[in-house]
């Protein structure tokens, strides 16, 4: 589920911080990618996940799949609601198929998959012939992403999931792995334009995210994003916002009973997570095993042969070590010193401030112009 509306406070209040563009821009970058587990939404089925991955190697992406590992106790709230949701869209399957259209039994079909261990080993054992690395996380794979791009093995973290920035992700890219019909461009969102635009610190944004609703805590009712931006603006921080819940005698805002923030907090600031540099975050892009590859996808599961062979032999022209690299892998990037930070967020309010006053101008003369009287003939 990830952050509920935190794409639509980004886009609002922190517009620079979005780069939308085609896969193409993502050339000779490695990008760590989230799947879910047995316990979460659909992965990727076979198909998808060597045709998308061939996508990606095509444009000089060199993929990382990491898996979820066992789930939080805080999440199990959220598992059991999507629990509740494959139920429902399981009902829904069998009516469409009885009094629906193709079009509402296809919909209601995707919402009742469910990704067992099995699948997840298949993929496994599918991305391990295909050369392509991949990591299985202690808990939850965002985290994992995101530990990795701090620590610059991979450029990015890729995931629809908007908590991905709350686990401190450098960078998020949402849409990578959607399928080239849905011709979505790819979101491109940078965690230190987005706390610019919001003016926050780290800690502030989290406490944001866990106000607005995460897959740890529901969201307090009545507490939408505009008005969970407001309280963490005017309080400073989540503890605050409770406090003047707790103290408002018009009880406007009802914190529920169980709402355990401090543990949601702890597990965003303290992940269970491998470190960067543990063996096992060594990764290395391998030629895939060609008669491997053909046993499982066409022999075990009646692929397309002259298929698989083709994209074996595009895996192994486009995973060479020979790759052309981007620019940043030939200049080192220098990071902004504090001062130049200042300077540049000075510029921003300043920019932000000049906008304020036009469009208070810009309303006064609108106004005027509505009251000043009409001559006549």
């Amino acid at each position: 589920m990830g952050i509920k509306q935190l794409f639509q406070i980004v886009k609002e209040e922190a517009p620079d911080a979005v780069k939308e563009g085609e896969i193409k821009n993502q050339f000779g970058r490695k990008v760590a990618i989230m799947l879910m587990s047995e316990a979460g939404e659909t992965t990727s089925h076979l198909m998808g996940m060597f045709y998308r991955t061939l996508r990606m190697v095509d444009n000089g992406i060199k993929p990382l799949y990491v898996f979820d590992g066992a789930p939080p106790k805080l999440k199990s709230g959220e598992l059991a609601r999507r629990y509740l949701r494959k139920q429902e869209a399981t009902e829904g399957l069998e009516e469409a198929k009885e009094t629906g259209t193709a079009e509402d039994v296809e919909k209601f079909s995707r919402r009742t998959v469910r990704v067992t261990r099995e699948h997840n080993q298949e993929c496994q054992r599918l991305l391990k012939l295909m050369g392509v690395p991949y990591l299985v996380a202690p808990t939850e794979a965002e985290a994992q992403c995101a530990e990795l791009a701090r620590a610059g093995k991979v450029y990015a973290a890729a995931s629809e999931d908007m908590d991905t920035l709350c686990f401190n992700t450098p960078i998020l890219l949402r849409h990578l792995t959607f399928s080239e019909q849905r011709k979505e461009p790819i979101q491109e969102i940078h965690l230190d334009k987005v706390l610019q635009g919001l003016n926050m610190e780290r800690p502030q944004f989290v406490d944001l995210c866990i106000l607005l609703g995460c897959d740890y805590l529901d969201p307090i009712p009545k507490v939408g994003p505009h008005t969970a931006l407001k309280l963490i603006r005017e309080h400073g921080t989540l503890d605050k916002v409770v406090e003047y819940m707790a103290a408002d005698k018009k009880q406007k805002f009802v914190v529920p009973d169980d709402w355990p923030y401090e543990d949601a907090r702890e597990l965003f600031f303290k992940p269970d997570v491998r470190p960067a540099d543990d063996p096992l975050c060594d990764f290395k892009w391998e030629r895939p095993d060609v008669p491997g590859l053909v046993q499982f996808l066409v022999n075990e599961k009646g692929f397309s042969e002259d298929r698989v062979r083709a994209g074996a032999a595009r895996l192994e022209k486009n995973l060479k070590g020979t790759q052309q690299q981007r620019l940043e892998g030939f200049f080192k990037i220098v990071p902004k010193t504090e001062a130049e930070q200042k300077a540049h967020k000075r510029k921003l309010d300043e920019k932000n401030e000049e906008k304020k006053k036009r469009i208070k101008e810009e309303k006064k003369d609108k106004a005027k112009a509505k009251a000043k009287p009409r001559g006549g003939a």
